[in-house]
């Protein structure tokens, strides 16, 4: 019983990582929420996916990161880089 609470372990704990980018702070300069994430008339944007996103401070994104608006960038996945 032991291991098999230690195997879950990681997977317990995984999840409250994935959640730091399901809500992030509008970018200053910004009313909007960039794509995939949805306002909640405050200051914050969330999304039910995680996202792996970066604020471009008024920068052009990083190579492997594609501009979602709102001065949001988000990281590229999948062999087309899209998803």
């Amino acid at each position: 019983m032991r291991s098999v609470l230690l195997a879950l372990l990681p997977l317990v704990l995984a999840p409250s990582a994935a959640l730091a980018q399901k809500e992030i702070p509008k970018a200053p300069g910004y009313d909007q929420c960039p794509a995939g994430y949805v306002n909640t008339f405050g200051t914050t944007c969330v999304s039910p996916v995680y996202y792996e996103v970066a604020p471009t401070n008024g920068q052009a994104c990083k190579a492997g990161w594609m501009n979602i608006g709102a001065g949001y960038c988000k990281k590229k996945k999948g062999p087309l880089g899209v998803l």
